[in-house]
């Protein structure tokens, strides 16, 4: 009876594998029999040239014209082998002279781009052959072993990252409108288009002089920033009438909730609420419950750094701040930018509104 499930049965050789230490022992025993290179490479499941190569490198050289010739030794096979391994590794695709390295160094320095936005943005366009294009964690680990001309300083974001964060409510000490409790779950879920937070920036003064009111809509992460005169509730107000006469009748189309924490200079803004928009109050010290928010002013900063008067900066200035944000593509945005979705929901309000008409 045939036996099938036993140890004598050959076992298939895989293209590519390399050769074993066991193998080399036997090709020894077999070339001391006097098989021919063939012969071998069937016995041991491989190519004859894989036979004669390793025959070459396992085989020292003779001294001189005198004594035997030498002999194929396993042991001697296998150190050359390991030796030659220890070189062998795929190229590396972060080499400064790279195409893609140079464009990306280009993005990050000039237009503060993330490694993450570069890779993306330069997938989705086919700017660069794919295999040309590491993925962000090599990217990233290249950085860190300095092998970029760029630092850690070129790209801030990735120092101040802290994922053990321990995370708690707070009650409201004060509540000056409709808490972030009340607010329905799809609005987080960023899924409708109209949804925003909002909060200020200071400069030197700590809000006693002119500040930066900043907005985001939740779902295409649209970043506004407006120069105010200060932190307080009136100046607030004017940044709000500033777009209200900007979209005129379809400003409630476009801001439909608004979610702020309980600073003073927002005890006003539920006066919105006249129209068709909501505003919510986050817990106090809670700036987790507006993530987006915060981190958009996180990446004002490296226009405005902390301690910088916003006396220095015009009103123009400013806004140019967030064009360049919303020109940044986005991850969550499957690497289109804030400013191509943000005009594309807001030619549809138009739309509607025009077709209803």
């Amino acid at each position: 009876m045939d036996q099938f499930d036993n140890t004598t049965n050959k076992a298939t050789r895989g293209r590519g594998q390399h050769l074993t230490f066991e193998d080399r022992c036997k090709i020894a025993v077999l070339r001391k029999l006097s098989w021919s290179l063939r012969a071998i490479a069937e016995e041991v499941g491989c190519s004859p040239s894989t036979v004669l190569y390793e025959l070459r490198r396992g085989t020292p050289k003779k001294n001189g014209v005198k004594g035997r010739p030498p002999i194929y030794k396993p042991a001697r096979g296998q150190a050359v082998y390991e030796e030659h391994r220890k070189s062998c590794r795929k190229k590396s695709v972060c080499l400064p002279t790279s195409p893609f390295i140079r464009w990306t160094t280009d993005k990050v320095r000039n237009q503060k781009w993330s490694f993450d936005a570069c890779v993306g943005y330069a997938r989705l366009h086919n700017l660069f052959p794919n295999e040309k294009i590491p993925c962000t964690k090599t990217l990233y680990y290249a950085l860190w072993k300095g092998r970029l001309s760029l630092t850690g300083f070129d790209l801030p974001e990735a120092l101040s990252r802290n994922t053990s964060r321990h995370i708690r409510c707070r009650q409201h000490k004060r509540l000056m409108g409709t808490s972030i409790e009340k607010r329905p779950e799809y609005i987080a879920k960023r899924e409708e288009f109209g949804h925003w937070e909002i909060d200020t920036v200071v400069g030197k003064r700590n809000g006693k002089e002119s500040v930066v009111l900043t907005l985001v809509e939740k779902k295409t992460t649209n970043f506004v920033a407006l120069k105010i005169r200060g932190k307080n509730s009136d100046s607030v107000m004017d940044g709000m009438k500033q777009l209200q006469m900007e979209y005129g009748s379809h400003f409630h189309d476009v801001f439909k909730s608004i979610t702020a924490d309980n600073g003073r200079e927002f005890e006003r803004l539920s006066e919105l609420e006249s129209g068709n928009t909501k505003v919510y109050f986050a817990h106090p010290y809670s700036s987790w419950e507006r993530p987006q928010n915060e981190r958009h002013n996180r990446i004002l900063r490296r226009y405005i750094p902390k301690g910088v008067s916003i006396r220095n900066y015009t009103s123009d200035q400013v806004l140019t701040f967030a064009d360049e944000m919303n020109s940044l593509p986005r991850k969550a945005l499957n690497y289109l930018t804030p400013e191509e979705l943000y005009e594309s929901s807001l030619d549809e309000i138009y739309r509607l509104s025009t077709s209803a008409a």
